[in-house]
């Protein structure tokens, strides 16, 4: 594993199994836009998992049967009356897994000799976010909740093998990403963008509120270490569709590069305000003090 915590840190990824059996339970997120053609296999491959105590899809305004596949398939699916981004989808999935934690804490409640159980409910599962196209090898992310588990990282990130089929971007985007973690944090990440992640509650409420659209994940890594949050990169056998080279993949990528640009600039004010506040510090007291 690749360990960074609070700006320091280097290493190689770990890699992990195929992640079939923690032995405490993780809620899983699935945010999905118009992704009839893969969501049941995504949803079926992670209920078949032990560890995994719940699946929940958003459906973010698509306009095929998402929705009613994930649930044949066994999600517990929200839907948004509109698209409203992969951030939106991720905050209203991790609500929807609050409200099925109280119930399974309840539940547990009752049942006093299912220590494991109370314990994991009462802190909060850890959530593992998990894109809608990774088909039957969704089940593999599961090893992104070992560390997690084991107390030995508070963000887990997928890095995945190269795939089947190569995608038409040159790069702009990770790049870009990439560049203002390694500014904001002093860590290089191997996969700056990538989707797949299992996080704790509290380090889920510590991203809060979540940056916009796309530049989700690069802002989370930036606030989680800034933060003091621990963050590893895992190996992670997966494989999805790859955004190609037409107009629409362009459009996407301009997209992404928006909302990352946005995110970075977002936290570079942060970072500069309170220089800024020291830097009009000593002229305001000499102002006071004149007589």
């Amino acid at each position: 594993m690749d360990e960074q915590s609070g700006g320091f840190g280097t290493g190689s990824p770990s890699t992990g199994g195929t992640g079939t059996g923690p032995a405490a339970q993780v809620g899983v997120v699935v945010p999905a836009k118009d992704e009839a053609a893969r969501i049941a296999s995504t949803v079926a491959a992670l209920v078949a998992v032990p560890g995994v105590a719940a699946v929940v899809v958003v459906d973010d305004g698509s306009t095929d049967d998402t929705a009613a596949r994930a649930r044949a398939a066994g999600a517990d699916v929200v839907r948004h009356a509109r698209n409203r981004g992969k951030a939106a989808a991720l905050e209203t999935g991790a609500a929807r897994l609050a409200v099925l934690d109280a119930r399974s804490r309840a539940a547990a409640d009752a049942a006093t000799d299912d220590a494991a159980t109370s314990h994991a409910s009462s802190t909060g599962r850890p959530l593992l976010f998990v894109d809608a196209d990774l088909g039957e090898t969704a089940g593999n992310t599961l090893v992104l909740a070992e560390p997690v588990l084991a107390g030995e990282a508070d963000l887990a990130i997928a890095v995945l093998p190269p795939q089947s089929r190569p995608g038409g971007g040159r790069g702009f985007v990770v790049r870009l990403a990439r560049r203002g973690i390694v500014r904001a944090t002093g860590w290089t990440p191997t996969q700056p963008l990538s989707g797949m992640r299992c996080l704790t509650r509290e380090a889920f409420e510590a991203a809060r509120p979540l940056a916009h659209g796309w530049g989700v994940e690069t802002a989370m890594t930036i606030d989680l270490l800034t933060a003091g949050y621990r963050v590893v990169e895992v190996s992670c056998d997966l494989q999805h569709r790859v955004t190609g080279a037409d107009w629409r993949g362009q459009v996407h990528r301009l997209r992404q590069y928006r909302d990352v640009a946005r995110g970075l600039a977002v936290r570079r004010a942060r970072r500069a305000a309170p220089l800024r506040v020291l830097r009009r510090l000593p002229r305001r007291v000499a102002l006071r003090s004149r007589p």
